[in-house]
């Protein structure tokens, strides 16, 4: 394949790469947007079973392998900004997606239209 890649035009070639590129690029942030829906479920259950505890419960978190005594409050503080960086993280992640998608399209459609045999007569560019 790699002989066949070789006798395409510079040009084809650089968008063959920039397209192979485009799709890896795409598919890390889509690994990335994935563990932040993973990690803003999981707030979201921490919320819901915090908000079923008592006022004055004993709460632990863990901080690395140690479990600390905390409130509920300062808990429920800390889910709650963790989460909404993490929304603003998935809204950057799904722009990012969006523009590679529309790259990846564009750079096919130009490998389509380079790789179509051009009637013989004339060259274009």
């Amino acid at each position: 394949m790699s002989e066949e890649i070789a006798k395409l035009p510079p040009q084809v070639q650089e968008r063959l790469l920039r397209l192979q590129q485009v799709q890896q690029t795409l598919q890390s942030v889509l690994a990335q947007k994935q563990q932040v829906e993973i990690e803003l479920t999981e707030i979201e259950q921490a919320l819901t079973e915090l908000q079923k505890v008592a006022e004055d419960a004993v709460i632990y978190k863990a901080i690395g392998s140690l479990l600390v005594k905390t409130d509920k409050a300062k808990v429920a503080a800390d889910l709650n900004e963790r989460k909404e960086l993490l929304n603003t993280r998935a809204t950057v992640l799904g722009k990012q997606e969006e523009r590679l998608r529309v790259q990846m399209k564009e750079l096919q459609t130009k490998l389509q239209q380079d790789l179509t045999p051009v009637p013989s007569g004339g060259t274009t560019e």
